[in-house]
């Protein structure tokens, strides 16, 4: 993945693990429900790389999933989940359990650079920043939600996570 006239059209693990690495990341693998994924984090912040659709090639992905899951103590307003989604661009939240559960979807069918990619990983990077930040001042706010516990560990699967992991396009995480 050095040659940046390279067209990247899928990935496997160990490219993940070598871009995560490229962008300053740690990497340790772990298996969930069968499948290989990625454990990282960003100035003390825990996440995850799942793997997304299979391409064509064994072992390859055209898409994976950045996830960050932060342990949020107290009531949770419907208004939080809603206030991020409408403000923010690129990456979703959702309230998964005691969990509050930043995702960001990275496409890479089709074609990308490396450029790309690591352009992917420094948006990343200001998102959990961001959303640290928004759920400390949604916090000081309204006082109903403490500040979020960081949490490396991944919600429980919910029914609709159920769902999804029988779809036919993706792969199971």
């Amino acid at each position: 993945m050095s040659n940046e006239s390279v067209i990247i059209k899928s990935m496997d693990i160990n490219q993940l693990r070598e871009m995560l690495q490229k962008s300053g990341y740690r990497s340790t693998d772990a298996e969930h429900n069968g499948a290989i994924q990625l454990l990282s984090g960003t100035q003390g912040i825990g996440f995850t790389l799942r793997l997304g659709n299979p391409a064509g090639e064994e072992g390859q992905v055209l898409d994976f999933v950045l996830s960050c899951a932060l342990r949020v103590q107290g009531e949770l307003p419907a208004a939080l989940v809603y206030e991020w989604n409408s403000q923010k661009r690129f990456a979703r939240l959702s309230p998964v359990n005691d969990f509050l559960v930043l995702e960001m979807d990275v496409v890479v069918a089709g074609g990308v650079s490396e450029r790309y990619l690591q352009a992917n990983m420094e948006l990343w990077d200001r998102l959990v920043q961001d959303y640290v930040l928004f759920l400390r001042n949604f916090a000081l706010k309204n006082s109903q939600v403490s500040a979020p516990e960081l949490s490396t560990a991944e919600p429980e699967p919910t029914a609709a996570d159920q769902l999804e992991d029988d779809a036919p396009l993706e792969q199971q995480a």
